[in-house]
């Protein structure tokens, strides 16, 4: 019997960002956020136990109190904030964790924050409640302009088999978009320097 010719997988093409090597997408089951939260239990818990390590500090800014169960759940530190007061506190974090938009924060000055109060190879998730891919691009922007590393892309799939009502026009949500940043020295010099 002789063996199949394999052939090797073509390259990938079609990154927002090109990026060397390329941003992953990861895929993770979790069901959808209720009504008014930025996610379920079970994303919060996934981000908490990827992303931190045991008495970590995790900062919310999250509607809900899904992130807060979770943090206590895995013996991290939680610490919820609002956008005004995220520069104003000195402790770092390892995750600082965010629902998108926040009201009428601009992106720029609200990521440069966030640079300021994650620790070095820290992350900031950032949860998106639009769909829109220029939200994504709108964010890695900022992001980078912050001295932020795009990091991963998580799309955070949620049940399809259970019955979702009528569609009457508005869009399904059937997924979460999650979209990590991550904080490096030379972010944290960029910061000092400018």
């Amino acid at each position: 019997m002789t063996e199949p010719t394999r052939h090797p997988a073509p390259e990938a093409v079609g990154d927002i960002i090109p990026g060397e090597p390329p941003v992953p997408i990861t895929v993770w089951q979790a069901p959808a956020p209720q009504a008014g939260d930025t996610m379920s239990v079970t994303l919060a818990d996934r981000l908490v136990r990827n992303f931190t390590r045991r008495r970590w500090l995790v900062l919310d800014l999250t509607s809900g109190e899904q992130l807060a169960r979770a943090v206590r759940a895995a013996q991290r530190h939680h610490a919820r904030h609002i956008p005004e007061d995220l520069s104003a506190g000195i402790r770092r974090a390892a995750l600082i964790v965010t629902g998108w938009p926040l009201g009428d924060t601009e992106p720029v000055p609200f990521l440069a924050d966030c640079a300021q109060r994650v620790m070095v190879g820290g992350c900031v998730a950032v949860v998106l409640r639009a769909a829109e891919l220029t939200v994504n691009q709108v964010l890695i922007a900022a992001a980078r302009a912050a001295g932020l590393t795009y990091l991963q892309h998580i799309v955070a799939a949620h049940d399809l088999t259970a019955p979702r009502g009528q569609l009457d026009g508005t869009h399904l949500s059937v997924h979460s978009d999650v979209l990590i940043f991550r904080s490096s020295l030379d972010a944290l010099r960029g910061s000092a320097d400018g």
